[in-house]
C-alpha cells in the first residue's frame, strides 16, 4: 500500500483549519470543537503529550459541548504508546446499577417503555466512566498535573462563552428532553440560546473546580458523588451510592483486524462499533473497491449490501461477553466471511437479509439461548484524538447518549446526567437485556491503523448505530481512493439496516441514484429532520507521515470543530 501517495495527496497548507486539512509538525489535536481544539494544541504545545490533550479536551467539551458529553458521560479510549509499541483500550463505559432487572424498560402491560419516555426518565442513568477513564489513562501515561489540564476548561465555564451553530440547532430541535434544571442553562427564561448569545456555567466551572482540587475520584466520592445520587432518588432512579463507589474501568486489549496490508486496532466487546467495522473490511477485501468510481453506483451498492450482511450478524450475537457467549472466532473465519461474501451480487440487491451461523465455524456450541433484536440508539456522541511529537495516539469517543442526556441536570453542579442503559434492548430476554453491572453494547469505534507495525491514521465518529458507516467510508476514502483527508471526510455517506432503512448524504449524483433506485433502494433523509446534524457522522481524523512523524488532521463540517498542532517544539 502506498501510503506516501497518501501523504502527497494532502492539500494541508495552514496549521489550524475548519475547511480544509491542517498540517503540524509536532503533533495534532482534533475535536468537534475549535475552543476544545485549541486547548488540546495548547498543551502539545506546552510539551504535553497525547493523553494530557485528551483530558484536556474532554474537560473542555463538557463545557462547550454538554449536550453530548460531559462529568457524567461514559467513553472508550484507545491510546498507542510508542516508546513500548503497545496498544491498549482503556474502557469507561457506563454501567448498569446494581438494582436493574431485564424488566426495567417494560410497562405494567409487559411492553416496553416508549424511548422517549425511558431516555428521560432517571432509571435509564448508568454509572458514568469518563472521569475514573480520565484518571487511568492520566495515572498511566499522563505528563502534566491535573491542574493544568483543567484550568482552561474552568476560565471557558467561568467566562462568557460564545454559543454556537451547534448549540442553537441542539436547543431548538430537543428542547423538550430537557428538565427545569436543565433549562435554566439552555432556555434561560424561557428563550432558548441562539448562535452568539453568550454564556456563562458558574455551577459548572464549581464542579470543575471540585474536581482540580480533590482529582479524576471526586466525581465516585464526595460531594459530586452525592449531588449525582441525590438528583437520581429524587427522580426515581435506581443508582446507589456502593455502584458509583465500586465502579472501575477496565483495561482491555484491542480487537485487531487486518484489511490487506494493514492491521487496525479497535475496542473490543461490549463495543460492537470495532466488531462491524473489522467485519465489513474483511467482506470488501476481494472485491477491490478502489476499481468502482467513488460516485459509482457499484461503490454504493457494495457498502450497502455488506453493512446489511454485518449489522444483521451485529444484532444476532453482540452483547456484553459476561453475560453472553459471542462466536467471535466464528464471526471472522475465512470460509464464514466468504459464505457472507458470497450472498452479494451486482445485478441486484438482496431482498432479505438475516444473520448468518457463524457457531458452524466454532469449536464449541452456544450455551446462551438468549435471541438478538434490533434497538435503538442515541444518535449523539463526540469524537476527539491526539498525536503528539513523540508519536503517541489517543482517540477517544466519549458521550451522555442521547442529545443533553436524560434531560436531567444536577442542580447547583452544571452538568447533565446521561441516559445510557436505553443503549439496551428493552425487551428481556434478548442478548442485550438490561441486567444488574451489565454493560450495553455500543457502536463507538474509536480506531488506529497500522501499516508494517506503525500508525498512521486515527480516526472516529458520532452517530450512534451510523458510527460504523461513517468510520468505514472515511477509512476507504482515504487508504484506497487516497483522497485528501478533508476531502475523504465530506465525501457523502451512506448508511443502512438490514431491513433497508436507509440515510443517503446529500450529493450522491443522479446517475448512481437512478441506478440504486432501480435494484430497489429508496431515498430517506429523514435523519436529518430528527437530529442534530444534517450529515451521517462527524468524523475527526489524524494521518501520520511514517517518514517524517509530520501530522495531518481534519474535522467534519456539522459541528464547528477543527483541527490543530503546533509548527514548532516546545521550549525547553
Amino acid at each position: 500500500m502506498d501510503l506516501q501517495k497518501i501523504i502527497q495527496n494532502q492539500k494541508a497548507h495552514k496549521h489550524m483549519s475548519q475547511d480544509e486539512t491542517a498540517a503540524a509538525k509536532y503533533g495534532m489535536a482534533a475535536s468537534a470543537i475549535k475552543e476544545a481544539t485549541e486547548i488540546g494544541e495548547q498543551v502539545l504545545e506546552d510539551g504535553g503529550n497525547a493523553i494530557d490533550a485528551i483530558i484536556a479536551i474532554q474537560f473542555a467539551l463538557s463545557v462547550v459541548e454538554g449536550m453530548n458529553t460531559g462529568i457524567a458521560a461514559g467513553g472508550f479510549l484507545i491510546h498507542y504508546d510508542n516508546e513500548s509499541k503497545k496498544t491498549i483500550v482503556i474502557d469507561g463505559h457506563s454501567q448498569a446499577p446494581s438494582e436493574v432487572t431485564p424488566e426495567l424498560f417494560v410497562n405494567e402491560e409487559g411492553e416496553a417503555v416508549p424511548f422517549d419516555e425511558r431516555s428521560t426518565s432517571a432509571k435509564a442513568v448508568g454509572v458514568p466512566g469518563i472521569l475514573k477513564m480520565m484518571g487511568e489513562a492520566h495515572e498511566r501515561y499522563g505528563s502534566m498535573p491535573l491542574e493544568r489540564l483543567v484550568d482552561p476548561a474552568i476560565e471557558l465555564a467561568e467566562n462568557e462563552f460564545e454559543v454556537n451553530s451547534l448549540w442553537e440547532r441542539t436547543i431548538e430541535q430537543f428542547k423538550d428532553r430537557m428538565g427545569e434544571e436543565t433549562k435554566k442553562v439552555f432556555v434561560p427564561n424561557g428563550k432558548p440560546l441562539k448562535e452568539g448569545d453568550k454564556i456563562r456555567q458558574p455551577d459548572l466551572a464549581k464542579t470543575l473546580k471540585i474536581i482540580k482540587k480533590q482529582g479524576f475520584n471526586a466525581v465516585y466520592e464526595g460531594e459530586i458523588a452525592d449531588a449525582i445520587l441525590e438528583t437520581i432518588e429524587s427522580h426515581g432512579g435506581l443508582m446507589t451510592k456502593e455502584d458509583v463507589q465500586n465502579y472501575k474501568v477496565a483495561i482491555r486489549e484491542p480487537l485487531w483486524s487486518t484489511y490487506k496490508e494493514l492491521d487496525l486496532a479497535f475496542p473490543p466487546p461490549p463495543n460492537v462499533g470495532g466488531f462491524s467495522i473489522a467485519q465489513m473490511l474483511k467482506i470488501l477485501e476481494p472485491f477491490e473497491i478502489e476499481k468502482h468510481h467513488p460516485h459509482s453506483w457499484e461503490k454504493y451498492h457494495l457498502l450497502s449490501e455488506v453493512m446489511r450482511l454485518t449489522l444483521a450478524d451485529k444484532e444476532a450475537y453482540m452483547g456484553d461477553p459476561e453475560f453472553i457467549d459471542i462466536p467471535m472466532e466464528g464471526l471472522f473465519h475465512p470460509k464464514y466471511i466468504e459464505e457472507r461474501r458470497n450472498r452479494i451480487s451486482f445485478d441486484e440487491r438482496l431482498k432479505k437479509v438475516k444473520e448468518g451461523n457463524p457457531w458452524d465455524y466454532e469449536e464449541r456450541d452456544s450455551t446462551n439461548k438468549l435471541h438478538g433484536v434490533h434497538y435503538e440508539e442515541g444518535m449523539e456522541t463526540t469524537h476527539f484524538t491526539a498525536v503528539d511529537r513523540w508519536g503517541n495516539i489517543a482517540a477517544c469517543t466519549s458521550s451522555i447518549e442521547r442529545i443533553f442526556g436524560s434531560g436531567i441536570m444536577v442542580p447547583g453542579y452544571g452538568f447533565l446526567l446521561n441516559n445510557d442503559l436505553t443503549d439496551f434492548n428493552p425487551e428481556p430476554g434478548t442478548k442485550n437485556e438490561p441486567n444488574a453491572k451489565k454493560y450495553a453494547i455500543s457502536s463507538k469505534a474509536p480506531t488506529i491503523v497500522f501499516h508494517e507495525g506503525k500508525p498512521f491514521f486515527t480516526l472516529g465518529s458520532p452517530g450512534a448505530t451510523t458510527i460504523v458507516a461513517s468510520v468505514l467510508q472515511v477509512l476507504l476514502n482515504v487508504v484506497e481512493y487516497k483522497m485528501d483527508l478533508k476531502e475523504a471526510i465530506q465525501e457523502p455517506r451512506i448508511y443502512i439496516t438490514p431491513d433497508l432503512k436507509i440515510q443517503w448524504e446529500d450529493g450522491i449524483n443522479d446517475e448512481a441514484m437512478e441506478k440504486l433506485t432501480e435494484l430497489g433502494y429508496e431515498l430517506d433523509r429523514s435523519y436529518t429532520e430528527v437530529t442534530a446534524d444534517t450529515r451521517v457522522g462527524d468524523v475527526q481524523a489524524i494521518l501520520i507521515d511514517p517518514e517524517t512523524g509530520h501530522t495531518y488532521g481534519a474535522a467534519d463540517s456539522p459541528r464547528p470543530g477543527e483541527a490543530a498542532g503546533p509548527d514548532e517544539p516546545p521550549e525547553e
